[in-house]
């Protein structure tokens, strides 16, 4: 992943890899990703490695209930997964609600911005917008023009 993260830094396609959720195993297939000025990745661990958090020029971590996490959950693994109810509470009980108070719920501190109400803050989603664009004029700004002022790193 660090890997493919610098590749598209560096303005490489990658290969993106893709999860088999149902036989919980890597795909064969892939998924080509071009690079572009700007490149979200997400995921609930992200923050918890040093080496991603040292590729992310801002680092946002959206917030949801653990109420509306579970329900989503549910929905989803059902919906899409085929799993049964009984199977998806207990996967939640016994690994996903302690794992997540063990690694994710602590991955806060290394965020920028912590988004509240998951994503239906439009307020944060509209600042996150703006700085990501600031970000953007910074960068393709001719030189020697002034820019708005801006943190050291671009």
């Amino acid at each position: 992943f660090v890997d493919h993260l610098d590749r598209l830094a560096r303005g490489e396609a990658i290969e993106k890899p893709v999860y088999d959720y149902v036989e919980h195993v890597r795909a064969v297939r892939t998924v080509p990703i071009a690079p572009a000025d700007v490149v979200v990745v997400d995921g609930i661990l992200l923050f918890t490695d040093g080496r991603v958090r040292d590729r992310c020029d801002v680092k946002v971590f959206v917030d949801a209930d653990a109420d509306v996490r579970l329900i989503r959950r549910l929905r989803r693994d059902m919906a899409h997964r085929g799993r049964p109810f009984e199977e998806i509470l207990a996967q939640y009980l016994e690994t996903v609600r302690p794992m997540h108070l063990q690694f994710v719920e602590p991955s806060k501190r290394y965020a920028d911005v912590i988004v509240p109400r998951g994503g239906h803050n439009t307020v944060a989603i509209e600042m996150i917008v703006a700085k990501i664009q600031r970000r953007l004029q910074l960068r393709t700004a001719p030189a020697g023009a002034a820019a708005p002022s801006e943190g050291a790193r671009p």
